[in-house]
């Protein structure tokens, strides 16, 4: 069994935007030993420590009543950080023009790995320029998506 991201969204976004954050996405590592849910929060004005422990204290105790993560996991929460993941076709839009690095799930034209720069949406596809060319990824098949940090 595994812990679904949407229902745990449904469950978790009001709670944290309640304390003034975004809840960016949410990632689960299940592991037979000690599986991983870490929460992405943002806020306008960067997240501090505090965001994370203020949120974290609120997350666990709901997760604690609804109990939709089976077994044993620890909870981390954490800003976005510098290479932010891509979770939602609007962080793709917010992000045009930002370099990203997307892996699939299932290869397209004999590649699962692009690196190029965000030029939109259309359709359900992600379009990259990569190396000079335009790419259409579909989106069902993103299986994980970062920005390329820039400095």
């Amino acid at each position: 069994m595994r812990a679904d991201p949407y229902k745990l969204r449904e469950l978790l976004g009001p709670s944290i935007a309640g304390l003034g954050c975004e809840l960016v996405g949410i990632e689960y590592h299940p592991n037979s030993a000690n599986a991983l849910l870490r929460i992405y929060i943002d806020r306008a004005e960067g997240v501090t420590v505090d965001d994370c422990e203020r949120v974290s204290r609120q997350v666990s105790a709901l997760l604690d009543v609804a109990d939709p993560v089976p077994g044993h996991y620890t909870l981390e929460v954490s800003s976005p950080g510098l290479d932010r993941p891509l979770f939602e076709p609007e962080h793709f839009q917010r992000f045009t023009g930002r370099q990203a690095r997307v892996q699939l799930g299932m290869a397209l034209d004999g590649r699962r790995r692009f690196v190029g720069e965000i030029l939109g949406l259309r359709d359900g596809e992600l379009l990259l320029r990569c190396e000079g060319t335009e790419v259409a990824i579909p989106l069902d098949r993103i299986e994980k998506a970062r920005l390329v940090p820039e400095f």
